[in-house]
């Protein structure tokens, strides 16, 4: 199947009948943020991901979705470098990508990575947001404490600063790795997996802090595991199984043809008092 090319993208702005946060139209005309011209990366003879055309818009808000194996921490991890590239272009603005570039992108890794029982506090943790490639990107002057302080603010995590962060709960860890991706002023952050193991109410809390951050105009990619969940709060999404299988809005691509293509199993999609719903199709002994 091919890769559905968007028509528009949205910035914030407007609500939409699902409960999404949609954005009003963006002209083609500006250069996108970031741009994968037929990207293939990854370790090994065999590429993680492959060809894959990808746009990302200044402000966007999207999510990636997809099975275990299928590449969506690659890709992320293929925009800032950290993963070879086998072929193919990445642009930022336009431009091949450089050193200076990735002090404009924040990365918030999957929790699951964290040493919890290194000795680290919340408010060092986000000041490491001031450190990059090995030198501090400037003194730690007093508009740097308050800029920090600031962010703390915003994240609701005023009171924690000494506290160590095994301490915190799992919305609360987001906050502080989040702080830290905000503190150099970034126009583009990626989360890998920002709700993975999160109960409801720190769901709630995580995806309000990223709504609130893209409408001041920074670009958020998540990937996530839970279909619903991206539908009622994600205005775009991108369905990856080592290459893009589609990519729209949720209420567009989050089909039958197009989740058995991408997760390789049946999946039931309908829809409940408005809202997309997607489970499992249940198997009996003897199917």
């Amino acid at each position: 199947m091919s890769t559905q090319q968007p028509g528009s993208h949205k910035l914030p702005g407007t609500l939409h009948p699902h409960g999404i946060d949609e954005p009003p139209l963006i002209s083609h005309t500006r250069a996108p943020l970031v741009e994968l011209v037929r990207v293939s990366s990854g370790y090994g003879a065999l590429p993680a991901i492959e060809d894959v055309d990808l746009k990302i818009w200044p402000g966007q808000f999207l999510a990636i979705v997809g099975p275990n194996g299928g590449g969506k921490t690659t890709l992320l991890r293929t925009i800032l470098g950290m993963v070879p590239r086998i072929s193919g272009q990445l642009l930022f603005r336009g431009q091949p990508l450089k050193s200076s570039t990735f002090e404009k992108v924040g990365y918030v890794p999957q929790l699951e990575t964290i040493d919890w029982n290194f000795p680290i506090t919340v408010e060092e943790v986000i000041q490491m947001g001031l450190f990059r490639k090995n030198h501090w990107l400037r003194s730690h002057r007093k508009e740097d404490r308050e800029k920090v302080k600031d962010v703390m603010e915003r994240l609701n995590l005023i009171g924690l600063e000494r506290r160590h962060i095994r301490e915190l709960s799992g919305g609360q860890h987001q906050g502080v790795f989040l702080g830290r991706a905000l503190l150099v002023d970034p126009e583009l952050i990626l989360l890998d997996e920002p709700t993975a193991g999160l109960d409801i109410r720190s769901r709630d809390d995580v995806i309000h802090f990223l709504h609130e951050i893209n409408h001041q105009g920074v670009a958020i990619i998540i990937t996530a595991h839970d279909l619903n969940w991206v539908a009622a709060h994600l205005p775009w999404v991108v369905c990856l199984n080592r290459r893009i299988i589609a990519e729209g809005r949720p209420q567009e691509i989050f089909t039958a043809p197009v989740l058995k293509e991408t997760y390789r199993g049946d999946l039931v999609v309908f829809l409940h008092e408005g809202m997309i719903m997607i489970g499992e199709r249940p198997h009996l002994p003897g199917d």
